[in-house]
């Protein structure tokens, strides 16, 4: 089985307002380069030989690392690993954050997929989330982007931003659909505490997202997308037949994926396992003997195979759940399952267990009958 790289890079322009990933703020090119040194460091040094069939550069912005640092990186990655030639490399981008020249040297580094930040087109709500750019700004690096040879870029949308309308998110998805980006992830909003949106809504200086609102969003964009030929593959997740993102299913199939790089998560099959989140102690970490794991458990794969496959449109393979873990689910939970049947929340299909369109809604209720 192949598995995935994931490289995470943190350094941001800004903070935006709803982020609680581990980021910094881009402040001198030093600090950059020996970030990059320390990541590479880090790869050099892993035990396992693997084959790998995606590379995935997250973030914070990675298209803040110039095309050399971009390259560095890839080539310790492929100087570790045996790179399938079909492999899927994909780079975060946000927008104004990159030129005409570098999108067309990460394209001859073997980047071959932009997951592009575009987060909404109001440039009123672009504001509230700090992101740095305008909707102008989106739709530029969008047409340098196809200029540069990129066919698979997907779009970040997000929805239920206090204060968003039904009618400004219908704008959003029109023009989202009128660009056509082979995908489309779309993120309704999560306040996290100790963020800065989420001392606005609790001073009152933002209204608390609406639940319900954010709801029949949803539902438009399930029936937008689906006109305009996107299909669903995953409950936040849409694109154009042959374009999913192949790294992420890996997460929703409990594929293995290894991270490196501060904060890093990684799943061999059986253990996830975390890097140090704060970025200087990262760098320290690795220096001084080559790891910065902080964090392995076990996995409860049982039930983790459950969650993360109802939130795929397939659903969950009952023949193969049985063969992996040696007993029936619709016997072990019959009580839960019937009563999620006769409310409409899943269905059982050519051997498959579900979710329904209500079940998307309320999927966190469905996932935690299995928790």
């Amino acid at each position: 089985m192949e598995a995935g790289v994931y490289l995470h890079i943190p350094f941001c322009r800004s903070r935006c307002s709803y982020c609680d990933f581990a980021t910094d703020v881009y402040r001198d090119s030093d600090t950059v380069e020996q970030y990059v040194d320390v990541i590479c460091t880090e790869i050099s040094l892993f035990s396992k030989s693997l084959i790998i069939d995606t590379v995935y550069f997250g973030g914070g912005t990675p298209s803040l690392l110039s095309p050399e640092q971009v390259g560095r990186i890839l080539a310790a990655v492929r100087s570790k690993f045996d790179i399938v030639p079909n492999a899927e490399v994909t780079m975060e981008m946000n927008p104004a954050t990159v030129t005409p020249e570098s999108l067309a040297k990460y394209r001859s580094l073997g980047i071959n997929r932009a997951s592009f930040g575009v987060q909404t087109f109001d440039d009123r709500a672009l504001k509230l989330l700090a992101r740095g750019h305008d909707a102008a700004d989106a739709r530029n690096t969008y047409a340098m982007l196809r200029d540069a040879g990129f066919n698979n870029v997907s779009f970040d949308l997000i929805a239920g931003l206090p204060g968003q309308t039904f009618a400004q998110w219908r704008r959003n998805l029109d023009e989202a659909i009128a660009l056509s980006p082979e995908h489309i992830s779309l993120y309704l909003l999560e306040i996290h505490q100790g963020t800065p949106l989420a001392e606005q809504v609790r001073s009152g200086r933002q209204p608390k997202p609406d639940d319900e609102l954010a709801a029949e969003m949803y539902e438009l964009m399930l029936d937008r997308l689906a006109l305009a030929g996107y299909e669903q593959y995953e409950i936040s997740n849409f694109s154009r037949p042959g374009f999913e993102s192949r790294h992420n299913s890996k997460y929703w199939t409990l594929d293995p994926v290894f991270g490196f790089g501060v904060s890093a998560h990684s799943f061999d099959g059986m253990q996830r396992f975390a890097n140090e989140r704060d970025s200087a102690t990262y760098v320290e970490l690795i220096r001084e003997s080559g790891s910065a794991e902080v964090m392995r458990e076990d996995t409860n794969l049982e039930s983790e195979f459950m969650f993360l496959g109802l939130r795929l449109e397939a659903g969950i393979d009952l023949d193969r759940f049985s063969i992996r873990f040696g007993y029936d689910l619709i016997d072990r939970y019959a009580t839960e399952i019937n009563g999620m049947i006769e409310n409409g929340l899943v269905e059982m299909t050519l051997g498959r267990l579900r979710l329904t369109r209500k079940g998307k809604l309320f999927s966190n209720e469905v996932f935690a009958a299995f928790v």
